[in-house]
């Protein structure tokens, strides 16, 4: 069904040559008298296609009341996040974006889900200018994309520049690096700020009155390579960070240059929870807002149709009924929040539940991060199970020792009580995690031969359903040395469906109904 389906995707999306991008043309009439500049900006979208049409709306609205200048800029993450870019693989994300008329966009380290080679199909297919001043193809001496564009508005020129985060070559280490770990594409880690600092200082020297620096870095402390406030600390010449990557919402805030001067950055959260509004003033002054996406009544036609005709093209496959339930699955905790990263909870268990059975292993193993989405109670469809598992990894049946066990378990608990993305989900398993001692106790496997919990050995060797993510890329890379005894020709999405359809006989039992109590975690 995915071949045929992609096959459909193939045969509507139109391929077209690029190129680097190094200037923009703004196509509004030159002003009779001086305007602002007005940036709508997102970031973090992950396939929330519905808002595209208000964002482009939000933008015909202020060129039509002609008081301001007005631009759409993207922070990247676009290409992944739900049904509609894994069934497509980022295919249809870009049809819809393409009708929104760009002024520029960066990458994020989404874009590489379905590969590096993927990624370079679907940008140029946007047609707009994109830049990124720190992905080189590997062994380059120049960017694959241009390090900044330039824009003009009026007789104001502002220059975008785009920066992505370095732990991105860890995160997707198999759109970096080949088969035999040979490297395909290189973010240069140790040199971002020099990177960035070049791309300011050719952009001013050609003219930019104004610098903003779209930024797929985050404020959080990253694995390795700068935060965004590092990278501002580090550099000078910018006047704005439109940042992305770690979901934050920020309206505005100052960060400190190498000058000792303040530099404005914002972020808007993610799926269109906020639009970003950037005004500069006809005196230069610089401000920063969000706008929530709900209270947006203004539309655009064509964005809008395109959105129609990809949810048609989607509704065969993804309305599917797969199971019904009677309560909601969530990857939430009761206040609300999001907890699957730092937590368990019911949608993690049936999904960690999914990888153990369908694999027939003893125990079932998945990152927080990659389950992202809930399902309220109801009909469960075809649509909602990719949405919670859009990544398209393939499921394997691997070995671990005990011992190995224990060391993820310990590394991939270790940011407690913040937020990780490879924080272990689990089946056949239980453990409790210390967030002070950064220790995990009590670690037990299920034997079902006698229907006993059993102290894990650590020389023991256990088979654990689970990714080709997980083995290779996530879990803070504890998992390499495990042999992987089968590829399983199923991927994790499909995977959970069949598990809600056939395992389950299309019925979510109570004993989903809460948490199931495998992870214990202690404030000591």
């Amino acid at each position: 069904m995915k071949k045929t389906f992609l096959g459909i995707v193939a045969m509507i999306c139109s391929l077209v040559s690029g190129g680097m991008l190094t200037s923009c043309k703004n196509n509004q009439d030159v002003p009779q008298q001086p305007k602002s500049i007005v940036i709508l900006y997102e970031n973090d979208v992950h396939c929330a296609i519905d808002d595209y049409a208000k964002l482009a709306g939000l933008r015909d609205a202020i060129r039509a009341a002609d008081t301001a200048w007005v631009a759409v800029v993207s922070s990247g993450d676009y290409l992944q996040g739900g049904v509609v870019g894994s069934l497509s693989e980022g295919g249809y994300i870009i049809d819809i974006m393409r009708q929104v008329h760009y002024d520029a966009v960066t990458i994020g380290n989404h874009e590489f889900d379905y590969g590096g080679a993927r990624m370079k199909e679907l940008i140029p297919q946007l047609k707009a200018p994109v830049t990124c001043a720190n992905f080189f193809d590997a062994g380059a001496a120049t960017p694959f994309y241009a390090p900044y564009v330039i824009c003009s508005y009026g007789d104001r020129r502002v220059a975008y520049i785009g920066v992505l985060a370095p732990e991105t070559m860890l995160e997707e280490s198999y759109s970096f690096y080949d088969e035999d770990d040979n490297m395909l594409y290189d973010l240069h880690t140790d040199e971002v700020p020099q990177l960035v600092q070049k791309a300011v200082d050719q952009a001013r020297k050609e003219g930019a009155e104004y610098v903003v620096l779209l930024s797929h870095m985050g404020e959080k402390q990253p694995i390795i390579g700068p935060s965004s406030h590092e990278l501002i600390a580090a550099t000078r010449g910018i006047d704005v960070v439109l940042d992305g990557h770690t979901h934050s919402v920020v309206e505005h805030e100052e960060v400190t240059n190498l000058d000792g001067k303040p530099v404005l950055i914002t972020q808007t959260g993610t799926q269109f929870a906020n639009i970003g509004k950037m005004v500069i003033s006809t005196d230069g002054k610089i401000s920063t807002s969000l706008l929530a996406t709900k209270d947006i009544s203004y539309s655009n036609a064509a964005v809008q149709h395109t959105i129609d005709s990809v949810y048609q093209l989607l509704d065969e496959v993804t309305h599917r009924q797969l199971a019904t339930c009677a309560f909601d699955l969530t990857i939430n905790g009761a206040d609300g929040k999001r907890l699957v990263r730092n937590g368990e909870t019911n949608m993690a268990d049936i999904v960690a539940d999914a990888f153990r059975v369908k694999v027939q292993a003893q125990i079932g193993l998945c990152n927080g991060g990659g389950i992202r989405a809930s399902i309220p109670a109801g009909i469960i469809t075809y649509g909602d199970a990719i949405n919670v598992q859009p990544f398209n990894n393939q499921m394997v049946k691997a070995e671990a020792t005990g011992s190995i066990i224990l060391t993820m378990l310990e590394s991939c608990t270790a940011s407690l009580p913040e937020e990780f993305g490879s924080f272990p989900q689990v089946s056949g398993l239980r453990f409790t995690a210390h967030q002070k001692s950064h220790t995990v106790t009590g670690v037990e496997v299920f034997d079902e031969a006698t229907d006993t919990w059993q102290p894990i050995d650590p020389t023991q060797t256990y088979t654990i359903g689970t990714t080709d993510y997980c083995i290779n890329d996530g879990m803070n890379g504890t998992l390499k040395s495990c042999s992987m005894v089968k590829l399983q020709g199923m991927y994790d999405g499909d995977t959970f469906a069949d598990y809600l359809k056939t395992s389950l006989g299309g019925i979510v039992p109570d004993r989903y109904a809460s948490p199931q109590g495998r992870i214990t975690i202690v404030n000591d």
